[in-house]
């Protein structure tokens, strides 16, 4: 208890004397990659491709491809403050692609078309009115069709494998990079816009989170106080548009990139022959691999792992430290604000909480008028502006910009709680919250629940029509293979339940092959709300 004491101590002391000192001026480009370039040897980027090749490329090498692709836009007559979008998976040339665009003074656009209609993709390039689409093989067939519907690209480039040759009216993204004159780049502001994220929203079209060079340059913190990532380490992580780049190579790390669908058996073998200091993958990554037997795994170099995206449970932490001796660290963060909590490196880990407040960012739990809370006490989530790394609006959308703000706080969409300690805990978004009868239950606490039966593989929980209590509780549920999905198996998962937790009970199950999920990962509730009841 006193080390947790003096831990806390210090934390304390860390955050209220922390002082943001942001430059006037900054380009990850610039400031960052080519600041480690200046070694020649220095790795930047491990990249496994789908058949299972592995590349080492140096921050050297990095900085030439960057700087090459800025030139490209500047003779493609591609504007400072133009939009790119970056229509690639988890390969070297997104790197390339994304810092390039912001030494060039253009605005990038990361988007995933992994589970991406034509529709979202339209829906995107029109938005953004980008000038510039760089895609893989696969999309061409589709953005061709689209072409007539997209009249603000003016420049498709294609990356192709080696030996391939780009379709008509596509150009050769790594034959046009080697072949272009590398560009000095572009000075920016940190004031300046920089990129675009796309809400992975569970309500209506998303939105466009538009940052500045602000964003990219607070990356570090993220880096050192939550993934604990040392300068020579090596980092896998798994998801995430910032952590593959803006944080590890703020510290000077090196990524690890796999460019290969999720597969848990395979993960876990991965994380055994790349050997990464430090992982980070999504809550669901974790609990399949937990799920699928942790038995003989050997993980000697791992120091550190973290999970982001929607809470993790804590029986799964439980299970992962038991098997590989090290613990899962939860954080939270958002599009719109990067890392704003989460169980630091370095402090004890409270297993369930978000964790606590990152140094630099006044976080609260505020009532409907702006009034901070007080200890176990429940309200939405929110920090205060202005804060370094906060986006600078919904790009195009002043409504959504406004309905996110109460007073001069930045409103998350999340409620959640703190403990006397000041660890904070999720209740759930605020619109996906369950109200049956006088009880207001989080979502998480009924799925964490069910999660822990050794039959199922996820769960969600909404909030169903009741005539007497208003809304009930109903789960939806996916079964491990072979699985009898039957009354006998609702007994058991009822069964989770007893001893304190009965109001947390669902009324309704559904057993569902899958779940829905938003391109980073988190379960599209308002989808199964909307479902029919079965």
């Amino acid at each position: 208890m006193s080390e947790l004491v003096t831990a806390l101590d210090d934390y304390r002391r860390r955050r209220d004397d922390f002082v943001w000192e942001v430059p006037r001026a900054f380009n990850f480009a610039r400031d960052v990659v080519d600041r480690f370039a200046a070694d020649p040897a220095r790795p930047a980027t491990l990249y496994r491709d789908a058949q299972g090749s592995e590349t080492s490329i140096t921050f050297a090498e990095m900085s030439n491809r960057i700087h090459r692709f800025a030139g490209l836009l500047e003779a493609l007559d591609v504007g400072r403050g133009e939009r790119v979008i970056v229509l690639l998976p988890r390969i070297p040339e997104w790197q390339v692609a994304t810092v390039g665009t912001l030494a060039s003074g253009a605005v990038a656009v990361p988007t995933s078309m992994a589970v991406l209609s034509p529709r979202d993709i339209q829906h995107r390039v029109n938005h953004s009115e980008a000038s510039v689409v760089v895609a893989t093989p696969d999309a061409v067939p589709m953005l061709d069709q689209l072409r007539p519907e997209i009249p603000s690209v003016k420049h498709f480039l294609v990356v192709v494998n080696p030996g391939e040759i780009a379709p008509p009216g596509w150009i050769d993204f790594n034959a046009a990079v080697a072949a272009a004159t590398p560009s000095t780049g572009c000075d920016t502001l940190t004031t300046d816009p920089a990129l675009v994220f796309y809400t992975s929203g569970t309500t209506g079209k998303p939105k466009a989170v538009l940052h500045n060079h602000t964003y990219t340059y607070t990356g570090t913190r993220q880096a050192s106080i939550w993934h604990g990532i040392r300068p020579t380490d090596r980092f896998w992580p798994t998801t995430g548009w910032a952590k593959a780049a803006f944080g590890p190579w703020s510290v000077g790390a090196e990524i690890v990139i796999v460019n290969s669908a999720f597969n848990p058996a395979e993960e876990l073998a991965l994380l055994e022959s790349l050997a990464p200091d430090v992982f980070c993958a999504p809550p669901t990554q974790y609990r399949l691999m937990v799920k699928h037997g942790m038995d003989g795994v050997k993980l000697p170099k791992l120091r550190q792992c973290v999970a982001a995206g929607e809470p993790l449970n804590p029986e799964v932490i439980r299970a992962w430290k038991a098997a590989t001796g090290v613990t899962i660290r939860d954080g939270y963060g958002q599009s719109e604000a990067g890392l704003l909590i989460a169980n630091l490196a370095g402090l004890p880990e409270r297993t369930g909480s978000m964790g606590l407040p990152v140094p630099g960012y006044h976080v609260a739990v505020i009532d409907e008028h702006g009034t901070e809370l007080g200890p176990q006490t429940p309200g939405d989530l929110a920090v205060k502006y202005p804060a370094p790394g906060l986006f600078m609006e919904y790009w195009k959308n002043p409504e959504a910009t406004a309905n996110c703000k109460r007073g001069d706080w930045y409103l998350t969409g999340d409620r959640a709680s703190y403990d006397d300690e000041g660890f904070y805990w999720f209740v759930g978004r605020a619109d996906d919250v369950i109200i049956t009868g006088p009880l207001r239950i989080g979502p998480f606490e009924v799925e964490s629940l069910l999660v822990e039966h050794p039959a199922v593989v996820e769960a969600a929980a909404v909030a169903h029509p009741d005539a007497d209590l208003g809304h009930v509780i109903k789960a939806f549920v996916v079964v491990r293979p072979g699985v009898k999905a039957d009354d006998s198996l609702i007994a058991s998962l009822r069964a989770k339940f007893d001893g304190g937790d009965e109001y947390k009970m669902p009324a309704l199950f559904e057993f569902v092959p899958d779940l829905p999920k938003t391109p980073t990962g988190k379960v599209k509730r308002a989808e199964l709300r909307g479902r029919n009841p079965t």
